[in-house]
């Protein structure tokens, strides 16, 4: 049976979703069982702008080096809220490489708060794009590829349906929970996921989980 999508990720999708899943698919019923509730419908999710700009700056770093700059690049900017884009532009190339951006980060940088500004990228109008439309338009910011678009799909705008095929964790949790020789490939990924649909997130979310052990 083919159910409705659901509308977004709330307390009560992530409670349908794990009853599917457990459903749907015996391995993730252990997993389901083992991790408990899923939270993604509870947490407060971080505002986009603030979340690609933290993806920006952390690009091919460490989660400490990450942390560093990110911190350092907040300190460029009064205390009282994330900056707005008229406000992260007028910041000199300059001053952002003092606190630990690239040049081509800073560039990646000013192309998204160009796109905000312009309109090319509405941030507002994000809620009721479709995941595709969603994808289209981050990964034409410079620096922004499919994987943290589809991060931003789960974790900022609450879309149930994911698969990020290029999340190498999510990779490594498959092939351990499945028992599966070698790292499995997109389309053996997406037959394994096609029983959890219309919850592929909730999903996913229970294989990252399941790292952590």
């Amino acid at each position: 049976m083919t159910l409705p999508a659901p509308r977004g990720l709330s307390v009560e999708t992530c409670r349908k979703a794990r009853r599917h899943l457990m459903r749907a698919d015996p391995v993730m019923a252990g997993l389901a069982r083992h991790h408990g509730p899923c939270p993604l419908g509870s947490r407060t999710a971080e505002p986009v702008l603030r979340a690609l700009v933290r993806a920006l700056v952390s690009q091919q770093l460490s989660v400490k080096a990450a942390a560093t700059i990110f911190r350092r690049f907040l300190d460029l900017f009064p205390a009282d809220g994330f900056p707005g884009p008229a406000e992260i532009l007028a910041v000199p190339p300059d001053r952002l490489r003092e606190v630990g951006m690239s040049r081509p980060k800073g560039r990646y940088l000013q192309d998204l708060c160009e796109r905000v500004q312009s309109g090319l990228l509405p941030l507002d109008g994000l809620a009721s794009m479709p995941d595709e439309e969603v994808v289209r338009v981050l990964t034409e910011v410079k620096g922004i590829g499919q994987w943290t678009a589809e991060m931003i799909l789960i974790f900022q705008l609450g879309r149930p349906d994911v698969l990020p095929l290029d999340d190498v964790g999510l990779l490594r949790a498959i092939q351990r929970v499945y028992g599966l020789r070698a790292r499995p490939k997109p389309a053996k990924v997406e037959k394994i996921a096609a029983p959890w649909r219309p919850f592929r997130s909730v999903a996913c979310w229970y294989l990252w989980a399941s790292l952590d052990e």
